[in-house]
């Protein structure tokens, strides 16, 4: 796998490595915001992402479902025997995923083509997702609950921002770490 396609094999290992006082921060401030809208919310700020840049999904029968954002809770599932969306090779895998070059990457488009309601005053057409990180959301058996991504979006590589690093990889599966203690993820 190329540099700017990398996949953690570290587990949770990754999140142990992280010094203690983040990972009790982040947990304190997740915990404290509440619902998946609000953790949501936190989430875009400590990533310093757009909230549209953040989805978190809830496994449920195999499949699949956005708790955020919200309109595409309504669009549909995405089942795990999906070889085309990343989401659905998180939870299989069980592994965070990091793709800084996310356009070259086969994967599924149809959540993508939707535009978020807070975004009618931007742009006319949703922005591609050209940066993305994935994890799974796991309860503290390891059981997987959902997963949780952040992207960075741009109508080129450069409109995109920044890539992601390593270290923010790190951060997305405490977060995601933190998130399978929350209620409204089992």
């Amino acid at each position: 796998m190329g540099k700017d396609n990398q996949i953690s094999d570290r587990g949770t290992s990754a999140a142990a490595a992280a010094p203690a006082l983040d990972r009790r921060a982040l947990e304190r401030q997740l915990a404290n915001a509440g619902g998946p809208e609000q953790c949501c919310a936190e989430l875009s700020r400590i990533f310093r992402v757009r909230p549209n840049e953040i989805a978190l999904l809830r496994l449920e029968n195999e499949l699949l479902r956005f708790l955020f954002p919200g309109e595409l809770a309504s669009a549909g599932s995405i089942p795990l025997s999906s070889s085309s969306a990343i989401s659905a090779q998180t939870v299989v895998t069980k592994k965070a995923m990091l793709f800084n070059n996310f356009t070259e990457v086969q994967h599924a488009s149809i959540f993508e083509s939707i535009k978020p309601s807070r975004e009618k005053d931007e742009e006319a057409q949703p922005a591609t997702i050209h940066r993305l990180m994935s994890a799974p959301v796991l309860d503290k058996a390891d059981r997987v609950l959902g997963v949780l991504q952040i992207c960075r979006k741009g109508f080129d590589l450069a409109s995109a921002g920044p890539d992601f690093t390593l270290d923010d990889l790190q951060r997305l599966e405490l977060a995601a770490k933190a998130l399978g203690r929350l209620g409204f993820m089992g």
